[in-house]
């Protein structure tokens, strides 16, 4: 995900919210809860968006816990088996759980930093292999069907276990699912025509 003002992927990770507590009473701001309330008391927890978040937190007006998304439920979850969670469920549509979890990074301290970019890197390298594995199957099974050499029976029910399987990755690791499926499929016309030359 890139950090650039006008990166789709940043703009939706800004987007996702997360629970302040207000230090102080703030007049004139209580349309921010979406209450009847003209004024954000001291104490008040509000779920605002990361965009707001920052300047509340950076001008030391509130503060935050960390969103479910990264809570020890969902930590504990990924230390058990990182490829059985379903990441794409913890942040709504769009999916992207690494986007967010870089965007609390920035609002946290050495070490509890560092702690979620921990879990993020553990998380990413220990679902990779699983995702390019199961790109290259599918890739292989629609290659089948298209040229009807068998293989995987019909081309529907891959093509609801591909969309079931990538519903529950996370925007970064469907990007490269798509990536690794083309790359396999590239790799299969290449081997097919390389085979047709030498015979």
């Amino acid at each position: 995900m890139e950090d650039d003002y006008f990166s789709v992927e940043s703009i939706l990770s800004e987007n996702q919210k997360i629970q302040c507590t207000f230090k102080i009473d703030i007049p004139d701001m209580g349309h921010l809860d979406g209450g009847n309330e003209r004024d954000i008391k001291a104490l008040s927890k509000i779920q605002v968006p990361m965009w707001i978040a920052y300047i509340l937190i950076y001008s030391d007006y509130a503060d935050f816990t960390i969103p479910p998304p990264f809570a020890a439920r969902v930590r504990n979850a990924l230390n058990a088996e990182a490829r059985s969670v379903r990441l794409s469920s913890l942040v709504g549509q769009g999916g992207l759980w690494y986007g967010f979890g870089r965007m609390i990074m920035r609002l946290l301290n050495d070490a509890p930093a560092q702690e979620i970019s921990d879990i993020l890197v553990k998380a990413f390298r220990a679902r990779l292999p699983e995702i390019i594995d199961q790109a290259q199957h599918f890739a292989s099974v629609h290659a089948a069907a298209a040229s009807g050499s068998g293989g995987g029976g019909n081309g529907l029910g891959s093509d609801e276990a591909t969309m079931a399987f990538r519903e529950g990755l996370d925007g970064t690791e469907r990007e490269l699912f798509v990536l690794a499926q083309e790359s396999a499929r590239r790799q299969k016309r290449w081997y097919d025509s390389s085979e047709r030359s030498r015979r």
